[in-house]
């Protein structure tokens, strides 16, 4: 398939190119063999070409009241917006057994049947987030647990009214993201490719 490919590129090169064997050669030697065969488009399964710095990946997670008022497009945008990139998305009605899992410290706490009861309220819409510093970052813009304390501007400053009511959840470390996204994704439920916009994001 890439040999065929390749020879209907370099007819359409030398029609541009005619009589210059050397520039059709150059051209087609420059052209990605990864692009001719389909897998280096946008939106397809690819094999990312940023660092691993840039790659961080974190959890985040609209609660059942976040989905209720509706929230989730303007939760979305806003990460959009900081310039990271979305690899896996999907809504779901989750199960005890998942939650005992995801919050396996809090299982002793006195609050935890009724985080179980809240959290099972209503589909979850969980994401996972890819960029520089990801992890930090959405904590930041998610802002304090408690929305009394939350800074305006930051998630739960804007759209929480109570700490039982905090609309999102973002994991809090590095160790905490892998875990969680593990537990929340299959493998084959994220997506590796490269945005469009990347070099202008990332590269000096």
């Amino acid at each position: 398939m890439v040999m065929l490919q390749r020879c209907i590129l370099k007819r359409i090169l030398q029609q541009f190119y005619p009589g210059n064997q050397e520039s059709t050669k150059c051209l087609l030697s420059r052209f990605p063999t990864a692009l001719l065969d389909g897998h280096g488009a946008v939106g397809h399964r690819s094999k990312s070409s940023l660092p691993d710095v840039v790659r961080e990946q974190t959890l985040i997670a609209v609660k059942p009241d976040g989905v209720q008022r509706r929230l989730v497009g303007q939760i979305i945008q806003r990460f959009e917006q900081r310039g990271f990139k979305l690899v896996g998305l999907k809504m779901l009605q989750v199960s005890e057994d998942l939650l005992s899992q995801h919050y396996c410290e809090m299982r002793t706490k006195p609050f935890y049947p009724r985080l179980l009861h809240y959290m099972t309220s209503g589909p979850v819409v969980v994401m996972v987030w890819e960029g520089h510093k990801v992890v930090e970052t959405s904590r930041m813009m998610v802002g304090h647990t408690n929305p009394a304390e939350a800074q305006a501007g930051t998630v739960r400053g804007d759209f929480s009214h109570h700490i039982s009511r905090n609309v999102v959840h973002a994991s809090d470390s590095l160790e905490g993201a892998q875990r969680e996204i593990q537990l929340w994704f299959q493998r084959k439920e994220l997506l590796n490719w490269d945005c469009c916009d990347q070099t202008n994001t990332y590269e000096a």
